[in-house]
């Protein structure tokens, strides 16, 4: 299946050449945004992306707000060591084995994580040093402190969310699963795969979109 491939990020280029030699490759902005994406999402089936968690996020926000969940699967190859997106979903460490995968590996859809602000979550979503009242559904998971809450997608309801404490005794991590994760707390900064907010909030939620994304991720 041909692809198109992003390089995310100017100085990536020549490394994405260098994995995906006969394929489509096209250059653009880290974190790339409408402009940049939506002339290049005509008629593709399969979209490729060489960045970052932050970078997917991106690529995923542009075909949710196309519509194009349900018709475009995404192959990704991280370009960090540290990708949360690859830890949860098991793909490859090895880039060569990575990009192999993205271009020929079967579709496994994976939950898509939303906020109530417009954006979306594809690895890692933090509320620091937060005081106040978290819900995980219907489940009352924090009341009071806690040095941060962590977010993540997951099989099952769509998330998991770990209030994490940090004191004397050490840290303690209670575990929630549920479709939804609502805070209204002291105003924090969230983080959304490593990218901080551009302002504090007082409310924040994130909750599985209707529609997954199509993670390239099965078998060849």
């Amino acid at each position: 299946m041909s692809a198109l491939v992003l390089a995310c990020g100017n100085d990536r280029v020549a490394d994405t050449t260098d994995l995906f030699t006969d394929s489509d490759v096209r250059a653009v902005p880290a974190r790339p945004d409408r402009a940049a994406i939506d002339p290049l999402l005509t008629g593709v089936e399969r979209v490729i992306v060489h960045g970052t968690d932050a970078d997917l996020a991106a690529v995923a926000l542009r075909l949710m707000r196309k519509e194009r969940l349900e018709t475009v699967s995404v192959g990704y190859v991280p370009t960090k060591a540290d990708s949360v997106v690859r830890a949860l979903w098991d793909l490859p460490a090895d880039p060569r084995r990575a990009a192999e995968l993205a271009l020929r590996g079967e579709v496994d859809p994976v939950p898509l994580v939303r906020d109530d602000t417009g954006g979306v979550l594809v690895g890692l979503g933090v509320l620091p040093q937060i005081r106040g009242v978290v819900y995980c559904d219907d489940t009352v998971a924090l009341r009071g402190r806690a040095s941060r809450i962590e977010v993540n997608p997951a099989r099952g309801a769509g998330l998991e969310v770990r209030v994490i404490r940090i004191g004397l005794l050490g840290k303690r991590v209670q575990t929630f699963h549920g479709r939804a994760v609502q805070a209204g707390c002291l105003p924090v900064i969230p983080r959304s795969d490593g990218v901080d907010h551009p302002r504090e909030a007082g409310r924040w939620t994130w909750y599985r979109h209707t529609a997954d994304l199509r993670l390239v991720r099965g078998l060849l």
